[in-house]
């Protein structure tokens, strides 16, 4: 299961009633944030959610609307004796963006570890869960994101019977260990079925559309994008300034065939994305309009 809150969904500027774009995400005890612009923390606290276990951070771009809450929040996990090492994932340049923003917070308790993107694309296996940054089109270097849960095939019990696998095996092999049994070797194929969809979750923001979404996102059960304007004459200034309309996004979601999109990263001054719904959902019909705190739980699909 993941645990998956949009904290703030505006872009530029934070206003009175939405925070600047970021996302948090829980697995199994862990939590990553993308993104962490001004009020981030608030966002956090408004939520009722922790920052202790928050041990990844990704950055998908250095402006200052995605990036400028950091030193607080660092301030703040030092401030709660937090000693456990914590990642940074973001474009090149990712530690000297964040060593000048640590001028006011020189002295942390806990190690960073900084994975810059050196790639278009680039894959890494954190805390049970697969992260994949991928290149979009902003007019800074600027990233994606997709995380992946994977799920073994099915357990069979019936072969493992047959096989005469002792039952104080079945466990480690359910979870992808081969055992050893004096001279026997047994081995997670010899009873599991073929693996099973797991749950998928992709997010971007500034950008226009482009090909590796579509790729990176398809068959996603949740598809953040960015929708910075719902105006439909705002689509040269989206063009101009390398962002996305509402009905771009949604163009996106459909050719890449995602069960739901939210949008988020919304102008100052689009008050009420709700109002350009009806439109957006003519194009892709499980399309909502993202709004700090949304939150949902992705479950694994019972039926598989």
């Amino acid at each position: 299961m993941l645990d998956i809150c949009l904290l703030g969904s505006g872009g530029m500027m934070p206003l009175p009633y939405r925070w600047l774009t970021s996302l948090m995400v829980r697995y199994n005890g862990s939590s990553l944030l993308i993104d962490c612009g001004e009020g981030t923390q608030i966002a956090i606290r408004e939520k009722g959610w922790s920052f202790k276990p928050v041990d990844v951070i990704c950055f998908t771009h250095y402006h200052g609307d995605h990036i400028s809450g950091l030193p607080g929040l660092l301030l703040t996990m030092g401030n709660a004796e937090r000693t456990e090492p914590l990642t940074l994932i973001g474009p090149k340049g990712l530690e000297r963006v964040v060593n000048a923003l640590r001028v006011i917070a020189p002295e942390l308790p806990f190690p960073i570890v900084f994975k810059e993107i050196d790639r278009a694309e680039e894959e890494f296996c954190l805390h049970g869960y697969r992260l994949k940054a991928f290149k979009v089109n902003h007019n800074v270097l600027c990233y994606g994101y997709t995380l992946e849960l994977d799920r073994a095939g099915r357990f069979h019990p019936e072969e493992a019977l047959k096989l005469e696998i002792p039952k104080i095996y079945w466990s480690r092999l359910q979870k992808g260990e081969t055992v050893t049994d004096g001279d026997r070797i047994f081995t997670p194929d010899m009873v599991l079925g073929g693996q099973r969809k797991g749950i998928k979750l992709t997010y971007c923001t500034d950008t226009r559309p482009t090909r590796s979404i579509v790729d990176n996102a398809m068959y996603s059960d949740l598809f953040i994008c960015e929708g910075m304007y719902g105006e439909k004459e705002k689509e040269a200034k989206a063009r101009e300034h390398k962002h996305m309309t509402f009905y771009e996004a949604a163009k996106l979601a459909r050719a890449a065939e995602v069960k739901e999109l939210w949008l988020t990263h919304y102008s100052p001054s689009l008050n009420h994305p709700e109002e350009y719904m009806e439109e957006v959902r003519k194009i892709f019909p499980a399309a909502k309009a993202g709004k700090d705190s949304k939150f949902v739980e992705l479950y694994f699909d019972k039926d598989e």
